[in-house]
């Protein structure tokens, strides 16, 4: 009896978004637009910070891992729901489900200390500025950084352990896009209890202890402001923090409305919609939150296309005297290139 009741799966079926077959490809067309623009904005960003010497700051620093983290778990589960788009049988195999939710878990979580130390950065630039070359050393934000990714994934290794030792019922059917822990939850045939409250416990400390670190952040960097007598210098310092308080706000939002509520009492459907919101969405809003108001990062963009700009005048210069250039063939011959062919000529005979 315990044999039939209790199995160990080894394969799992994404439901997806949809059934309806009218609207797959409409949902892959626009699932695959959406990854090549996060694609396309965060490898951008990352380039553009590597190559300008200007951006060679703690800040850009912090901001081109997040950029990579976005890369990275959006990777973990766009391809995924392409192809489930595509596919008749829309199964996954139990390994990439643990491998999926151990990435992603891992990512978010590391996102959310990155996220912390950038706003220590601003605090650190705004607060302190005269110390800000000396506190915010390459040794400290390597450190942060590697605490950061340290922290991701020690979580994800609980996080993921925590739900894969349960057995599940023979109905393997999970109601989501990709392999999350509440829909996983769902699927046990025995007493979540424990595990959800071991879930929570880990999100949420990592959740609520960086929300506080970023709020107590920016409570001191908005006393400072307010100190300030210079219109000009409240402006600097909040078009400095905005991007990030729009990232935040966007990130911490749907993560805390995502895990920090009982499994019982939520609906998955419902959590389609805010898993979407900070597993698709943000990592493609990013990039523009960070470079539409960043007066560094447009000024970088603008020398980059100067850059390319003339790098193709010079090709297109050389190619045009190439064109022109005219040189000695046999029997006296002056060979012009023109159009791709040679035009021949008799050289003048000397007198």
């Amino acid at each position: 009896m315990v044999e039939d009741n209790y199995t160990f799966a080894s394969e799992f079926i994404l439901l997806g978004f949809t059934a309806r077959e009218d609207l797959q490809v409409t949902c892959f067309v626009l699932f695959l637009a959406i990854y090549v623009v996060t694609l396309i904005g965060n490898l951008g960003v990352i380039i553009l910070i590597r190559l300008d010497a200007c951006l060679h700051t703690p800040m850009y620093f912090f901001l081109s891992h997040l950029a990579l983290l976005d890369v990275c778990y959006s990777s973990t589960i766009i391809p995924q729901i392409l192809l489930n788009f595509l596919a008749e049988k829309k199964v996954i195999s139990f390994v990439r489900c643990a491998t999926q939710l151990f990435s992603f878990a891992a990512c978010a979580t590391a996102e959310c200390y990155v996220l912390a130390a950038m706003a220590y950065d601003r605090y650190v630039a705004i607060c302190k500025p005269l110390l800000y070359s000396v506190v915010m050393s390459q040794r400290l934000c390597v450190g942060l950084l590697a605490g950061a990714y340290l922290a991701g994934v020690i979580s994800s290794a609980i996080h993921t352990v925590s739900i894969f030792r349960l057995p599940f019922c023979r109905s393997k059917r999970i109601n989501h896009f990709f392999c999350d822990g509440p829909p996983l939850l769902a699927l046990s045939c025995s007493d979540t209890q424990v595990n959800e409250a071991m879930v929570s416990a880990v999100v949420g400390f990592n959740v609520l202890s960086t929300t506080v670190f970023i709020l107590l952040s920016y409570l001191s960097v908005l006393s400072t402001v307010l100190q300030m007598r210079s219109a000009a210098s409240w402006h600097k310092a909040f078009s400095t923090c905005a991007s990030h308080l729009v990232s935040i706000a966007l990130y911490y939002g749907s993560s805390l409305f995502m895990y920090l509520h009982p499994g019982s009492r939520h609906s998955l459907e419902h959590d389609e919609v805010v898993s979407v919101l900070y597993s698709v969405a943000v990592p493609m809003l990013n990039p523009l939150i960070y470079s539409l108001r960043n007066t560094d990062m447009k000024n970088a963009m603008r020398k980059a296309k100067g850059r390319v700009l003339s790098s193709l005048s010079i090709h297109g210069s050389w190619l045009a005297e190439r064109r022109e250039l005219p040189f000695h063939g046999k029997e006296g011959q002056i060979l012009h290139l023109q159009g791709g062919g040679f035009d021949t000529a008799p050289s003048r005979s000397r007198d």
